[in-house]
């Protein structure tokens, strides 16, 4: 019988990779900031235990591409100057 909650390589129990969820994502988030494209961040720890978990329980974990692609249009709009707030002149 093969068991559906150990993640291939790494040995680990889905629990586990549960509890450490927050620091994958931390990861993740951390790359994008370096400006790594996707292929490198796919060859990451964190990007294949990001997937074991999607694969694992699709509905509470998202697909790590999604998570990639979010955090880099989250880093898009905090850098992009924001158009509901007033522009301050250095002559007034």
């Amino acid at each position: 019988m093969v068991q559906a909650t150990v993640a291939p390589a790494a040995g680990l129990r889905i629990g586990e990779l549960e509890a450490q969820y927050p620091m994958y994502c931390k990861a993740m988030r951390m790359l994008v900031r370096e400006g790594a494209s996707l292929a490198k961040v796919q060859r990451t720890l964190c990007w294949e235990r990001l997937s074991v978990l999607h694969t694992s329980l699709p509905r509470h974990y998202r697909d790590p591409a999604q998570l990639f692609f979010n955090l880099q249009r989250e880093l898009r709009d905090q850098q992009a100057p924001s158009v509901n707030q007033p522009q301050l002149n250095a002559g007034s």
